[in-house]
Protein backbone atom coordinates (compact mmCIF):
# COMPACT_ATOMS: atom_id res chain seq x y z
CA UNK A 1 0.00 0.00 0.00
CA UNK A 2 1.34 3.22 -0.68
CA UNK A 3 0.38 5.78 1.59
CA UNK A 4 0.15 9.87 0.41
CA UNK A 5 0.15 12.77 2.38
CA UNK A 6 -1.06 16.13 0.17
CA UNK A 7 -0.02 19.22 1.00
CA UNK A 8 -2.72 21.93 0.25
CA UNK A 9 -6.09 21.41 0.61
CA UNK A 10 -7.97 24.27 -1.83
CA UNK A 11 -9.85 23.87 -5.24
CA UNK A 12 -7.46 21.37 -7.23
CA UNK A 13 -6.83 19.10 -4.20
CA UNK A 14 -10.03 17.75 -4.73
CA UNK A 15 -9.34 16.47 -8.22
CA UNK A 16 -6.24 14.87 -6.69
CA UNK A 17 -8.65 13.44 -3.68
CA UNK A 18 -11.04 11.61 -5.70
CA UNK A 19 -8.14 10.29 -8.01
CA UNK A 20 -6.04 8.80 -6.05
CA UNK A 21 -9.02 7.15 -3.66
CA UNK A 22 -9.90 5.84 -6.96
CA UNK A 23 -6.74 3.69 -7.46
CA UNK A 24 -6.02 0.47 -6.01
CA UNK A 25 -2.92 0.40 -4.06
CA UNK A 26 -3.30 3.50 -2.54
CA UNK A 27 -4.30 5.58 0.39
CA UNK A 28 -4.35 9.08 1.69
CA UNK A 29 -3.18 8.92 4.75
CA UNK A 30 -2.16 12.45 5.86
CA UNK A 31 -3.39 16.19 4.78
CA UNK A 32 -1.64 19.50 5.09
CA UNK A 33 -3.11 23.37 4.88
CA UNK A 34 -1.95 26.30 6.51
CA UNK A 35 -6.01 26.80 7.42
CA UNK A 36 -6.56 24.50 10.31
CA UNK A 37 -10.64 24.75 9.00
CA UNK A 38 -10.11 23.88 5.63
CA UNK A 39 -7.80 20.89 6.06
CA UNK A 40 -9.66 19.57 8.62
CA UNK A 41 -13.19 20.06 6.58
CA UNK A 42 -11.10 18.42 3.84
CA UNK A 43 -9.85 15.65 5.63
CA UNK A 44 -13.14 14.93 7.09
CA UNK A 45 -14.44 14.87 3.64
CA UNK A 46 -12.45 12.43 2.30
CA UNK A 47 -11.82 10.04 5.11
CA UNK A 48 -7.72 10.97 5.68
CA UNK A 49 -6.59 10.32 9.48
CA UNK A 50 -3.76 12.60 9.81
CA UNK A 51 -4.29 16.58 9.80
CA UNK A 52 -1.77 19.03 9.94
CA UNK A 53 -0.90 22.57 9.41
CA UNK A 54 3.25 22.83 8.99
CA UNK A 55 4.30 20.54 6.33
CA UNK A 56 7.70 19.92 8.55
CA UNK A 57 5.21 18.21 11.02
CA UNK A 58 3.94 15.95 8.37
CA UNK A 59 6.97 15.02 6.91
CA UNK A 60 8.62 14.09 10.38
CA UNK A 61 6.23 12.51 11.89
CA UNK A 62 3.94 10.66 8.93
CA UNK A 63 4.90 7.51 7.59
CA UNK A 64 4.46 8.46 3.94
CA UNK A 65 6.09 6.96 0.89
CA UNK A 66 4.70 9.90 -1.31
CA UNK A 67 3.31 13.30 -1.34
CA UNK A 68 1.30 15.48 -3.91
CA UNK A 69 1.69 19.07 -3.75
CA UNK A 70 -1.59 21.56 -4.25
CA UNK A 71 -0.63 24.77 -3.16
CA UNK A 72 -0.40 27.84 -5.50
CA UNK A 73 2.62 28.22 -7.58
CA UNK A 74 4.99 30.46 -5.11
CA UNK A 75 4.96 27.55 -3.01
CA UNK A 76 5.90 24.51 -5.01
CA UNK A 77 9.69 25.07 -5.31
CA UNK A 78 10.09 25.01 -1.42
CA UNK A 79 8.06 22.67 -0.63
CA UNK A 80 8.95 20.08 -3.08
CA UNK A 81 12.75 20.87 -1.90
CA UNK A 82 11.32 19.52 1.86
CA UNK A 83 9.43 16.78 0.39
CA UNK A 84 12.52 15.48 -1.65
CA UNK A 85 14.90 15.95 1.42
CA UNK A 86 13.01 13.42 2.91
CA UNK A 87 13.16 11.04 0.59
CA UNK A 88 9.55 10.75 -0.18
CA UNK A 89 8.33 10.43 -3.54
CA UNK A 90 6.49 13.42 -5.21
CA UNK A 91 3.55 14.54 -7.81
CA UNK A 92 3.50 18.36 -7.94
CA UNK A 93 0.88 20.42 -9.91
CA UNK A 94 1.72 22.50 -12.29
CA UNK A 95 3.62 25.29 -13.16
CA UNK A 96 6.74 23.13 -11.14
CA UNK A 97 7.99 26.86 -10.17
CA UNK A 98 8.09 30.10 -10.73
CA UNK A 99 11.42 30.27 -13.08
CA UNK A 100 13.50 28.00 -14.60
CA UNK A 101 15.98 28.11 -12.46
CA UNK A 102 13.88 27.02 -9.35
CA UNK A 103 12.20 24.38 -11.90
CA UNK A 104 16.09 22.91 -12.22
CA UNK A 105 16.80 23.30 -8.92
CA UNK A 106 13.72 20.84 -8.22
CA UNK A 107 14.76 18.22 -11.43
CA UNK A 108 18.45 17.84 -9.59
CA UNK A 109 17.33 17.21 -6.74
CA UNK A 110 14.96 14.72 -7.46
CA UNK A 111 17.23 13.18 -10.01
CA UNK A 112 20.43 12.89 -7.04
CA UNK A 113 17.79 11.68 -4.43
CA UNK A 114 16.46 9.17 -6.97
CA UNK A 115 12.79 9.68 -5.80
CA UNK A 116 9.80 9.15 -8.28
CA UNK A 117 8.90 12.59 -9.83
CA UNK A 118 5.84 14.00 -11.72
CA UNK A 119 4.19 17.16 -12.34
CA UNK A 120 0.68 17.42 -13.49
CA UNK A 121 0.20 18.28 -17.16
CA UNK A 122 -3.26 16.69 -16.78
CA UNK A 123 -4.24 16.35 -20.85
CA UNK A 124 -1.89 13.82 -20.83
CA UNK A 125 -4.81 11.95 -19.71
CA UNK A 126 -6.20 12.39 -23.22
CA UNK A 127 -5.77 9.18 -24.93
CA UNK A 128 -5.60 11.10 -28.25
CA UNK A 129 -2.73 13.62 -27.57
CA UNK A 130 -0.79 9.50 -26.22
CA UNK A 131 -1.95 8.27 -29.72
CA UNK A 132 -0.65 11.11 -31.62
CA UNK A 133 2.86 11.01 -30.46
CA UNK A 134 2.63 7.30 -30.74
CA UNK A 135 2.02 7.98 -34.66
CA UNK A 136 4.49 10.75 -35.19
CA UNK A 137 7.21 8.50 -33.05
CA UNK A 138 6.24 5.74 -35.66
CA UNK A 139 7.03 8.37 -38.72
CA UNK A 140 3.07 7.80 -39.51
CA UNK A 141 3.04 11.52 -40.56
CA UNK A 142 6.22 11.83 -42.22
CA UNK A 143 8.26 15.26 -41.92
CA UNK A 144 5.52 17.72 -39.88
CA UNK A 145 6.27 20.96 -41.20
CA UNK A 146 3.84 23.20 -39.19
CA UNK A 147 2.06 22.83 -35.74
CA UNK A 148 -1.07 25.02 -34.82
CA UNK A 149 -2.27 25.17 -31.05
CA UNK A 150 -4.96 26.76 -29.43
CA UNK A 151 -6.43 26.83 -25.39
CA UNK A 152 -9.24 28.92 -25.69
CA UNK A 153 -11.60 30.00 -22.16
CA UNK A 154 -13.82 32.99 -22.13
CA UNK A 155 -14.22 33.59 -18.16
CA UNK A 156 -13.70 37.37 -18.32
CA UNK A 157 -16.63 37.94 -20.80
CA UNK A 158 -20.02 35.51 -19.16
CA UNK A 159 -20.03 34.14 -16.18
CA UNK A 160 -20.26 30.06 -16.26
CA UNK A 161 -17.73 29.53 -13.81
CA UNK A 162 -18.99 32.28 -11.37
CA UNK A 163 -18.67 36.46 -12.16
CA UNK A 164 -15.27 37.17 -11.93
CA UNK A 165 -15.10 40.55 -10.39
CA UNK A 166 -16.30 39.69 -6.84
CA UNK A 167 -14.16 36.14 -6.68
CA UNK A 168 -11.08 36.09 -5.37
CA UNK A 169 -10.77 32.49 -6.94
CA UNK A 170 -10.67 34.33 -10.59
CA UNK A 171 -9.57 37.79 -9.25
CA UNK A 172 -6.07 36.49 -8.26
CA UNK A 173 -4.95 35.33 -11.75
CA UNK A 174 -5.52 38.55 -13.22
CA UNK A 175 -2.85 40.08 -10.62
CA UNK A 176 0.59 40.00 -10.62
CA UNK A 177 1.01 41.35 -6.88
CA UNK A 178 -1.13 38.29 -5.62
CA UNK A 179 1.64 35.45 -7.78
CA UNK A 180 -0.49 35.53 -11.01
CA UNK A 181 1.97 35.58 -14.10
CA UNK A 182 -1.05 35.33 -16.18
CA UNK A 183 -3.23 33.50 -18.59
CA UNK A 184 0.29 32.11 -20.27
CA UNK A 185 1.62 30.46 -17.43
CA UNK A 186 -1.96 29.82 -15.87
CA UNK A 187 -3.43 27.53 -18.65
CA UNK A 188 -0.30 28.49 -21.53
CA UNK A 189 1.57 25.78 -19.73
CA UNK A 190 -0.92 23.35 -21.15
CA UNK A 191 -0.80 23.57 -24.44
CA UNK A 192 2.64 24.36 -24.44
CA UNK A 193 2.69 20.82 -23.42
CA UNK A 194 -0.06 19.32 -25.16
CA UNK A 195 1.41 20.81 -28.31
CA UNK A 196 5.67 19.71 -28.20
CA UNK A 197 4.72 16.46 -26.87
CA UNK A 198 4.33 14.82 -30.34
CA UNK A 199 6.94 16.49 -31.93
CA UNK A 200 9.19 17.35 -29.44
CA UNK A 201 11.31 20.41 -28.17
CA UNK A 202 10.66 24.12 -28.95
CA UNK A 203 13.58 25.48 -30.27
CA UNK A 204 12.70 29.51 -30.34
CA UNK A 205 9.92 31.61 -29.39
CA UNK A 206 8.82 35.14 -30.44
CA UNK A 207 5.79 35.92 -28.25
CA UNK A 208 3.54 39.05 -27.45
CA UNK A 209 1.25 39.37 -24.55
CA UNK A 210 -1.58 41.43 -23.24
CA UNK A 211 -3.62 42.56 -20.44
CA UNK A 212 -6.59 44.52 -21.55
CA UNK A 213 -8.78 46.98 -19.59
CA UNK A 214 -11.31 44.95 -17.70
CA UNK A 215 -11.95 47.44 -14.79
CA UNK A 216 -12.44 51.23 -13.53
CA UNK A 217 -7.99 52.07 -13.11
CA UNK A 218 -7.87 47.97 -13.86
CA UNK A 219 -8.53 47.42 -9.82
CA UNK A 220 -10.75 46.19 -8.02
CA UNK A 221 -10.43 46.04 -4.47
CA UNK A 222 -6.76 45.06 -3.48
CA UNK A 223 -6.39 43.64 -6.71
CA UNK A 224 -4.38 45.26 -9.59
CA UNK A 225 -5.54 43.92 -12.97
CA UNK A 226 -2.18 43.53 -14.49
CA UNK A 227 -1.49 40.53 -15.39
CA UNK A 228 -1.37 39.17 -19.19
CA UNK A 229 -5.13 37.49 -20.37
CA UNK A 230 -4.04 36.74 -23.84
CA UNK A 231 -0.80 35.50 -25.48
CA UNK A 232 0.01 34.66 -29.48
CA UNK A 233 3.44 32.53 -29.96
CA UNK A 234 4.80 31.78 -32.97
CA UNK A 235 7.27 29.25 -32.26
CA UNK A 236 10.08 27.27 -34.39
CA UNK A 237 10.52 23.43 -33.23
CA UNK A 238 14.08 21.38 -33.46
CA UNK A 239 12.99 19.19 -36.12
CA UNK A 240 12.43 22.67 -38.22
CA UNK A 241 9.21 23.11 -38.30
CA UNK A 242 6.94 26.55 -37.09
CA UNK A 243 4.17 26.87 -35.25
CA UNK A 244 1.52 29.10 -33.93
CA UNK A 245 0.34 28.46 -30.52
CA UNK A 246 -2.10 30.75 -28.59
CA UNK A 247 -4.42 30.95 -25.53
CA UNK A 248 -6.91 33.35 -24.16
CA UNK A 249 -9.72 34.16 -21.38
CA UNK A 250 -11.66 36.30 -24.17
CA UNK A 251 -12.60 33.54 -26.80
CA UNK A 252 -16.17 33.66 -26.20
CA UNK A 253 -17.96 31.36 -26.48
CA UNK A 254 -15.28 28.69 -25.57
CA UNK A 255 -15.37 27.64 -21.98
CA UNK A 256 -12.61 25.18 -21.92
CA UNK A 257 -11.16 24.43 -25.37
CA UNK A 258 -7.79 22.83 -26.23
CA UNK A 259 -7.41 22.08 -29.63
CA UNK A 260 -3.87 20.75 -31.79
CA UNK A 261 -3.34 20.72 -35.33
CA UNK A 262 0.02 18.31 -36.72
CA UNK A 263 0.75 18.55 -40.54
CA UNK A 264 3.61 16.37 -42.00
CA UNK A 265 4.48 15.07 -45.98
CA UNK A 266 2.36 11.92 -45.16
CA UNK A 267 -0.39 12.85 -42.72
CA UNK A 268 -2.11 15.31 -40.85
CA UNK A 269 -3.67 15.28 -37.22
CA UNK A 270 -6.54 17.19 -35.57
CA UNK A 271 -7.05 16.58 -32.13
CA UNK A 272 -10.00 18.98 -30.70
CA UNK A 273 -10.60 17.90 -26.76
CA UNK A 274 -13.93 19.98 -26.93
CA UNK A 275 -15.03 17.33 -28.62
CA UNK A 276 -13.60 14.43 -27.82
CA UNK A 277 -10.10 13.36 -25.88
CA UNK A 278 -10.40 9.44 -26.69
CA UNK A 279 -10.33 10.27 -30.88
CA UNK A 280 -8.36 12.26 -33.15
CA UNK A 281 -8.90 12.56 -37.04
CA UNK A 282 -6.08 11.53 -39.35
CA UNK A 283 -5.99 12.85 -43.05
CA UNK A 284 -3.07 10.33 -45.51
CA UNK A 285 -1.60 11.47 -48.23
CA UNK A 286 -1.29 8.64 -51.16
CA UNK A 287 0.64 9.92 -53.78
CA UNK A 288 -0.12 13.55 -54.41
CA UNK A 289 -3.83 12.98 -53.22
CA UNK A 290 -5.45 13.40 -49.83
CA UNK A 291 -7.56 10.99 -48.63
CA UNK A 292 -10.69 11.48 -46.33
CA UNK A 293 -10.27 12.14 -43.11
CA UNK A 294 -10.30 9.17 -40.47
CA UNK A 295 -11.37 9.45 -36.81
CA UNK A 296 -9.58 6.58 -34.71
CA UNK A 297 -10.80 5.87 -31.61
CA UNK A 298 -7.71 6.09 -29.50
CA UNK A 299 -9.40 4.07 -26.56
CA UNK A 300 -8.13 4.86 -22.39
CA UNK A 301 -5.33 5.85 -21.26
CA UNK A 302 -3.86 5.72 -17.47
CA UNK A 303 -4.16 9.23 -15.90
CA UNK A 304 -0.91 11.01 -14.42
CA UNK A 305 -2.16 9.51 -10.93
CA UNK A 306 -2.35 6.43 -12.27
CA UNK A 307 1.02 6.61 -13.82
CA UNK A 308 2.78 8.30 -10.29
CA UNK A 309 1.21 5.28 -8.40
CA UNK A 310 2.82 2.50 -10.87
CA UNK A 311 5.96 4.50 -11.40
CA UNK A 312 6.38 4.35 -7.38
CA UNK A 313 5.25 0.19 -7.25
CA UNK A 314 7.85 -0.19 -10.34
CA UNK A 315 10.35 1.61 -9.64
CA UNK A 316 10.51 2.96 -13.51
CA UNK A 317 10.00 6.58 -14.14
CA UNK A 318 7.50 7.69 -15.97
CA UNK A 319 6.39 11.01 -17.47
CA UNK A 320 5.59 14.31 -17.81
CA UNK A 321 8.86 13.77 -14.95
CA UNK A 322 10.32 17.27 -13.40
CA UNK A 323 12.81 17.53 -16.59
CA UNK A 324 10.04 17.78 -18.55
CA UNK A 325 8.22 20.25 -15.95
CA UNK A 326 11.79 22.45 -16.32
CA UNK A 327 11.77 22.38 -20.17
CA UNK A 328 8.61 23.65 -20.29
CA UNK A 329 9.42 26.58 -17.33
CA UNK A 330 12.55 27.31 -19.68
CA UNK A 331 9.65 28.17 -22.45
CA UNK A 332 7.20 29.77 -20.13
CA UNK A 333 10.57 32.47 -19.42
CA UNK A 334 11.34 33.14 -22.91
CA UNK A 335 8.31 33.77 -23.57
CA UNK A 336 8.10 36.41 -20.92
CA UNK A 337 11.56 37.86 -22.09
CA UNK A 338 10.03 37.77 -25.61
CA UNK A 339 7.33 40.03 -24.86
CA UNK A 340 9.62 42.75 -22.74
CA UNK A 341 12.28 42.75 -25.60
CA UNK A 342 9.79 42.02 -28.42
CA UNK A 343 12.34 39.41 -30.03
CA UNK A 344 12.65 35.63 -30.82
CA UNK A 345 14.00 34.06 -27.82
CA UNK A 346 15.94 30.95 -28.03
CA UNK A 347 15.05 28.05 -25.57
CA UNK A 348 17.82 26.63 -23.62
CA UNK A 349 16.25 23.53 -21.44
Amino acid sequence: MIKLGILGTGGMALAHANAFNSIDGCKIVAACDIDSKRVNDFAAKHGIPEVYTDADEMLAQSDLDAVTIVTPDPFHHPLALKVIAAGKHILCEKPLALNHADALEMRDAAQKAGVINMVNFSYRNSSAIQKATELVAQGALGTIRHVHAYYHQSWLVHDYWGHWPTSPTWLWRLSKSHGSAGVINDIGIHILDFASMPLGSLASVHCRLKCFDKAEGNQIGEYKLDANDSAVITTEFTNGALGTIHTTRWAYPHKNSLRLDLYGDKASIEIDLNASSTELKINRILGRTAMEWETLDCGKTPTNFERFIKSIQTGVQDQPDFARGAEIQSVLDACHLSAENDKTIQIHS
